[in-house]
C-alpha cells in the first residue's frame, strides 16, 4: 500500500494540471486568529467564559524569545518554561504548538498552559513555526521537528530527559503534533541542518482538536466553494488538484507506524477531530495506548478559556504522569 501511496504522490506532481498557488504567501502576518478574537466570537453562545491569563510562578524559570533555528535571515523562536523543583533530576519535556489554520495564531496563546505544565514538573516550550503567509507545506512540520531536535540538543541546559519528550498541539497545531508523533520513525519531514545530529522522535502526543486526516469522510478541510480554505492556502493546492499531498500530511496515513501513546482532547465540533476513531482503532490493533476526553457543548477554542482550561490541564498532566510514570 505504501508503494502505491508513494506512486500516487509522484504522479500527483507529474500530472498536476494547475501550478501551485502561492497567492497566500503574502509575507505579512495574518492576525485574524488571536485569543481575543476567538473570545469575542465565542462569547455570544458562551457568555460565562473568561480568558485564561498568564500565571508566572516562583517555581518556574522562564526564558523567552530563544532562537532554535535560523533559516536564511529568519530566526525561529521558542520560549522555555522550566520547573525549578528538584533541579538535579531531569524532567520530561513537552513542545506546545499553537493553532490558527496553519496561517494565523501565536505561540504566546499557550503561555498559560506552558506555565501550568512546568509547575506540574514538565519542561515546557512554546514554539513558533513558519505559517502559510511565509512558507507553504511542509515548512511548518519541518520546523516542529527541528524544534524537537533542538530540545534534545539542549537537554542538559534545560534539564530535560531526552527519552521522555512529548508534543502537544491545538487545532492546526494538534494536526502538526499528531503528524510529528506518528512519523517519529519516518525521516520524510526532516529538513535543514539545525540540530541535525539529534532525533525528533517523541514518546507521547497530546492532540487538542486537531484533525487526523484531510481526506477522511469526516473532514471539513478543503471546502473552497466560498473562499480559499486554510488547508488549501497551506498546501498551495486544492484537494481535487493534489489529493496525494493532502493524504501525505494526514496523521492517519501513518497510524500503523505510530508507537507513541496519544491523548485526544476534543470539543463538540466533530469535524475538528476527523479520523480520530480510525486512528484509535488502528492504535488498539497495534497495542498502542490512546485516551479520549470530549467536552460536550464546547467551542473549538475551549482550551484557551475557563471553565475548560483547568480540566484540560488535568487531563494532560494525568496522561503524561501515566505514560512517563512520573
Amino acid at each position: 500500500m505504501r508503494l502505491v501511496w508513494f506512486l500516487g504522490v509522484f504522479l500527483g506532481f507529474v500530472l498536476q494540471v494547475n501550478a501551485q498557488n502561492k497567492t497566500g504567501v503574502t509575507g505579512k502576518p495574518d492576525t485574524s486568529y488571536t485569543t481575543y478574537s476567538a473570545y469575542k466570537s465565542t462569547l455570544k453562545k458562551y457568555p460565562n467564559i473568561t480568558i485564561v491569563p498568564e500565571q508566572p510562578s516562583a517555581l518556574v524559570k522562564e526564558n523567552r524569545n530563544l532562537v532554535y533555528c535560523t533559516i536564511g535571515n529568519r530566526d525561529l523562536h521558542i520560549d522555555a518554561f522550566i520547573p525549578l523543583k528538584k533541579p538535579r533530576k531531569a524532567k520530561p519535556g513537552i513542545l506546545i504548538i499553537h493553532g490558527g489554520g496553519w496561517r494565523s495564531g501565536s505561540r504566546t496563546q499557550h503561555i498559560p498552559l506552558a506555565q501550568r505544565l512546568a509547575q506540574a514538573g514538565y519542561a515546557a516550550f512554546t514554539v513558533e513555526y513558519r505559517l502559510s503567509t511565509e512558507a507553504l507545506y511542509p515548512a511548518a512540520i519541518q520546523d516542529v521537528k527541528t524544534a524537537l531536535r533542538w530540545m534534545r540538543a539542549n537537554a542538559k541546559q534545560f534539564n530535560i530527559n531526552p527519552e521522555k519528550i512529548a508534543v502537544l498541539g491545538f487545532s492546526a497545531g494538534g494536526e502538526l503534533a499528531a503528524l510529528a508523533g506518528a512519523t517519529s520513525q519516518n525521516s520524510i519531514f526532516e529538513a535543514g541542518d539545525c540540530s541535525r545530529n539529534y532525533t525528533s522522535a517523541v514518546q507521547a502526543v497530546v492532540d487538542i482538536d486537531g484533525t487526523l486526516s484531510f481526506v477522511h469522510p469526516e473532514s471539513g478541510e478543503g471546502d473552497d466553494s466560498k473562499s480559499t480554505s486554510a488547508a488549501s492556502y497551506w498546501f498551495g493546492y486544492s484537494k481535487k488538484d493534489n489529493l496525494p499531498l493532502w493524504e501525505q500530511a494526514s496523521p492517519l496515513t501513518y497510524a500503523k507506524e505510530n508507537k507513541a501513546p496519544f491523548l485526544f482532547i476534543n470539543s463538540s465540533v466533530d469535524r475538528m477531530h476527523a479520523g480520530r476513531n480510525d486512528f484509535q482503532r488502528i492504535s488498539k490493533e497495534n497495542n498502542v495506548y490512546t485516551e479520549v476526553h470530549i467536552f460536550e457543548d464546547s467551542p473549538h477554542s475551549f482550551c484557551l478559556f475557563s471553565p475548560w482550561f483547568e480540566p484540560t490541564v488535568g487531563y494532560i498532566t494525568n496522561f503524561l504522569h501515566k505514560v512517563f510514570k512520573q
